[in-house]
């Protein structure tokens, strides 16, 4: 077997010529293809090299048990033991170098199938098979094996470590020839090296002493970027600690490569699971040391909604979802939400987690939303380190602002209660070459100020940053006053956690209603209420002229001869009609109901006028004693139906009241003493509004409630009210608890407006050019 020296002296070397398979590949293949050729191949060079020493002892191994005809399980229990410790085999006895060109085909495959169940497999997701019959056909093969062959990957040439990073410099150069589908496999390395960096920094531990083993998981692990990255960090700090990997992947290729680059690291691959990480956790028992993902954004969990709620419903707290349940468009917080019970137990070392997140966790919902119940759970639980929101253009497939979360369950004792944000919008600089969406990249600079301000756990305020002034484009009409350039600054933060709390309490107004028995308001209850009303007055319209509200008609409300004609303009005008809704519009008795309302009404009005009346507390009184003397029985519906057509809000009538009360009048509450009563209005729904109340637990609810409204709501409102039914769920006190972290609110820099003479001045001159050259045109 050759071997190159020159290709073996760095990994990035050694990735450059494995990586000039593509010059092979190059018009028969696309381009996004290389890696799933050149990946494959260089998995297979490599687990030759590793299996060389420990063949011969495999292949005694085969021929003895042969014979037992065992299970396949038990066959491979027994030929690990002859593999000094590897976990994976291959019993086959040909090689790279044995397969021949003629019949290459079959004996590449068969020399596949004999790996070990773990090691086949992720032969069997790279689809590789596929990919060997098609360069056969293009009659490359025999050539790709021959390069493969001239580079030594045994582990004499090159260690567990550095042929780690050989992989995952595939694996970017993959990645980034892939431009449509970079995101979903890979997160960019400057994003991870931030990550793993400040969820490592505090683990004196694992970074200095030996023999220390920490376990590291990842529940949308891609291609293994996370991965690789804790163990790398974590090696070039501390060589002696041991770094044992976990990771779930929902796509087979990702999880093929990703199950590779452990296999090659020397990783127990069995800890990579294939799978839906949300819907079928295959780590359900495991806890971990450290967390990192990087999961998709704004992805809806649709498909697996019954299986998410039925766990938030039968195990609420014991299972993954008990805090609450995001809107089914984003699952971001469910995987945020599984990392958290995945923490090792504080009593054990705890655990720490670093997610990347877009904006909409922050923010997103109200009060006793999902959302908002998850944060409230986070916060309160006091698992929230810090939050660092990222510039733009940082990723793949998207240019939107993004963060990264810093969650942990052993907060050193300065951090309890507290959460650092960090603004790191403006640490970047521009790519010489964008990769899909990704524009812009963080130094090894960007990331020390960062991961040193989080490690010294310190306010900074805005502070300018030596960054160079953007280019801005030259094309199009140029400004002459253009707007002066914003300074690009740093920033850090810090907050109680209830800083990001508040109770959402409801403020109800009186109603107020006017009411008028005139003819015209008599008139619409011809016809039936909301959904009915508008085919209703349509129909009357087209084809009720004729009817008469005699008691002689018999015709009133036949539709029989026309239904077809108004079947079609209901289906094609008032598509929201049920069929059962349309058969009432065509029902002779649901006419015949609402003209026997409008005579009562008309009867009603004879007695009672037709005057308006802006005091509808006296409303009963008089309709009551209208229906005595004329001898008219109302029934609960008919009686509802006459007072909402007859009667209208109006913002001059008197309040209704609702109920007179024998307690002690409490205005702040909505008991209001007036002429030595104590009365309860009726609430007016339009008029209803929330407002949030900052939380302080120096402060009882009530009082922090009351003065908020006394200062904010009662000058501007004096007939207002608190609403002590609208309570928490969790401690029943008035108002609803709610959390967001308002990131740019707290580090908004405003910005003055140019003076008002200089705008005047820029719009006089650009109206006289205009002026100018219309008269051009006109000339």
């Amino acid at each position: 077997m050759e071997s190159n020296k020159d290709s073996s002296q760095t990994p990035n070397n050694l990735a450059a010529f494995c990586w000039s398979i593509a010059d092979l590949l190059r018009g028969d293949f696309k381009q996004s293809q290389y890696g799933r050729i050149i990946l494959p191949f260089t998995l297979l060079r490599r687990l030759e090299g590793v299996l060389e020493n420990t063949k011969e002892q495999v292949l005694a191994e085969v021929e003895r048990i042969q014979p037992m005809n065992l299970p396949e399980d038990a066959q491979e229990k027994l030929l690990l033991r002859a593999t000094g410790g590897l976990s994976f085999f291959n019993t086959s006895k040909m090689d790279l170098s044995k397969l021949g060109e003629s019949g290459i085909k079959a004996n590449l495959q068969s020399y596949i199938q004999s790996f070990s169940k773990d090691a086949r497999e992720i032969f069997e997701y790279f689809n590789f098979a596929e990919f060997i019959g098609q360069l056969n056909d293009a009659n490359l093969l025999y050539k790709v094996v021959q390069r493969v062959r001239q580079t030594d990957l045994s582990p004499k040439a090159i260690s567990n470590h550095d042929m780690g990073l050989t992989f995952e410099e595939l694996i970017r150069r993959f990645a980034e020839g892939s431009n449509e589908t970079a995101g979903e496999h890979f997160t960019p390395r400057d994003i991870v090296r931030l990550t793993t960096s400040l969820v490592f920094m505090e683990d004196d531990e694992a970074l200095t002493k030996p023999g220390i083993i920490r376990t590291i998981f990842d529940p949308t692990a891609g291609t293994g970027g996370f991965l690789s990255s804790g163990m790398e960090y974590v090696h070039e700090l501390n060589p002696e600690a041991k770094m044992v990997a976990y990771g779930q992947e929902l796509n087979p290729e990702s999880y093929a490569i990703c199950k590779a680059d452990m296999l090659i690291k020397g990783q127990e691959v069995n800890n990579i699971k294939l799978g839906n990480t949300l819907s079928n956790d295959q780590l359900y028992s495991d806890k971990f040391d450290y967390m990192l993902s990087n999961p998709p954004f704004g992805v809806d969990w649709k498909k697996i909604e019954g299986d998410i709620k039925k766990e938030n419903s039968l195990k609420g707290f014991k299972g993954r979802f008990g805090p609450g349940l995001p809107r089914v468009s984003d699952g971001s917080l469910l995987f945020l939400l599984h990392l958290i019970s995945k923490l090792r137990d504080s009593s054990e070392g705890g655990g720490r987690i670093g997610i990347i997140l877009n904006g909409s966790p922050l923010f997103t919902g109200g009060a006793g939303s999902g959302e908002s119940e998850i944060r409230r759970y986070i916060l309160e639980s006091d698992l929230l380190e810090t939050i660092v929101a990222l510039p733009t253009d940082m990723f793949y497939n998207t240019g939107i602002a993004t963060y990264v979360w810093i969650l942990s369950n052993k907060k050193a004792t300065e951090r309890k209660g507290k959460v650092q944000l960090i603004n790191g919008v403006n640490l970047y600089g521009k790519m010489r070459k964008s990769l899909g969406s990704k524009r812009n990249e963080m130094s090894e600079q960007d990331i020390a100020t960062i991961t040193r301000t989080f490690g010294a756990f310190e306010v900074v305020d805005a502070r300018e940053l030596d960054k160079p002034t953007e280019q801005k484009s030259n094309r199009g009409r140029q400004s002459a006053n253009p707007k002066a350039e914003v300074a690009k600054t740093f920033s850090s933060k810090i907050f109680a956690t209830h800083e990001f709390g508040y109770r959402r309490i409801t403020i109800e107004r009186p109603l107020r209603e006017s009411y008028q028995f005139s003819d015209e308001r008599i008139a619409e209850l011809r016809f039936a209420n909301k959904p009915l009303i508008a085919p209703m007055k349509w129909v009357y319209q087209e084809f009720g002229q004729a009817w008469s509200d005699d008691a002689s008609c018999e015709n009133y409300g036949q539709l029989s001869e026309k239904a077809i004609e108004i079947r079609a303009y209901v289906k094609s005008h008032f598509s929201d009609l049920k069929e059962k809704q349309i058969k009432d519009l065509l029902d002779s008795k649901t006419w015949l109901v609402q003209k026997h309302i409008m005579l009562k009404a008309k009867q009603l009005q004879s007695s009672i006028g037709t005057k308006q009346c802006d005091d509808m507390n006296g409303y009963d009184v008089i309709v009551k004693a209208a229906n005595k003397k004329l001898g008219i029985k109302l029934d609960t519906k008919e009686f509802k139906q006459i007072a909402a057509a007859v009667s209208w809000k109006n913002p001059d009538a008197e309040k209704v009241i609702k109920k007179v009360h024998k307690v002690k009048a409490n205005p702040l509450y909505g008991l209001f003493e007036v002429n030595e009563q104590v009365l309860e209005y009726k609430t007016d729904g339009d008029l209803r509004d929330n407002e949030n109340v900052a939380l302080d637990p120096s402060q009882t609810v009530n009082a922090l409630n009351e003065a908020y409204f006394i200062k904010e709501v009662q000058p501007h409102v004096p007939d207002a009210w608190i609403d002590a039914s609208k309570k928490d769920d969790k401690d029943q006190q008035i108002g609803i608890v709610g959390y967001e972290i308002p990131f740019n609110r707290h580090f908004y820099q405003y910005q003055p407006p140019r003076d008002l003479k200089k705008i005047d001045a820029e719009l006089d001159a650009v109206s006289a050019e205009i002026m100018a050259l219309l008269q051009e045109v006109h000339s």
